[in-house]
């Protein structure tokens, strides 16, 4: 069976060391995730995200892949959608996940809802840099909600579990191949171990 994880930035990702995912399937995160560990593919559309993981070289250690901007031409190693999607990063790096052909996709760290109910930014990189400051206001879910679901429905034949905390935010997608587990099920289902 092929498996693979797509990592957003959500804080219920901290359940768990994504580093050590990597032994079960293969990884696609996003954005400042690097900092903490490589995975095997990531994700960026944010062009100051973008030139941070340049600045770090991080495109010449594992693949990169962005949505076109002219700032982009020159650098190697970039792989830039064509077209570009459009999309925040976490679904974008759900849809390229889905285009890879895996049987199963366990979604971690797609929180949706900011936190002190939905009050303040849910994101684990908050106050550093190129990231909102954790007392903002929550980021509108709606746009990767909608990305998110649009990918599940096309992708029917994948599998896809959503891994959260028990009693966590569930958003409401409507789809058959999409089922909500919580971190615990996760663990018995992958026979994770730290």
């Amino acid at each position: 069976m092929k498996r693979a994880f797509v990592l957003g930035n959500g804080q219920s990702r901290l359940a768990i060391n994504s580093s050590n995912l990597k032994k079960y399937g293969t990884v696609y995160a996003c954005n400042a995730i690097y900092r903490d560990f490589l995975p095997d593919h990531l994700i960026a559309v944010d062009p100051k995200m973008v030139m941070e993981l340049v600045q770090n070289n991080v495109q010449n250690t594992v693949p990169v892949y962005t949505n076109f901007n002219n700032r982009y031409k020159e650098i190697p190693n970039l792989n830039v959608f064509k077209p570009s999607k459009g999309w925040s990063s976490g679904p974008t790096a759900l849809w390229l996940a889905s285009t890879h052909g895996y049987d199963e996709v366990y979604i971690l760290g797609f929180d949706y809802q900011g936190l002190e109910g939905n009050k303040k930014v849910n994101n684990v990189y908050s106050d550093t840099p190129n990231y909102k400051k954790s007392s903002d206001p929550a980021t509108f879910y709606g746009n990767w909600l909608r990305q998110t679901e649009q990918v599940v429905k096309e992708f029917a034949g994948v599998k896809y579990f959503r891994v959260n905390t028990k009693g966590a935010f569930d958003p409401g997608i409507s789809a058959p191949n999409l089922t909500n587990i919580d971190y615990s099920i996760f663990v018995n289902q992958i026979n994770y171990t730290n």
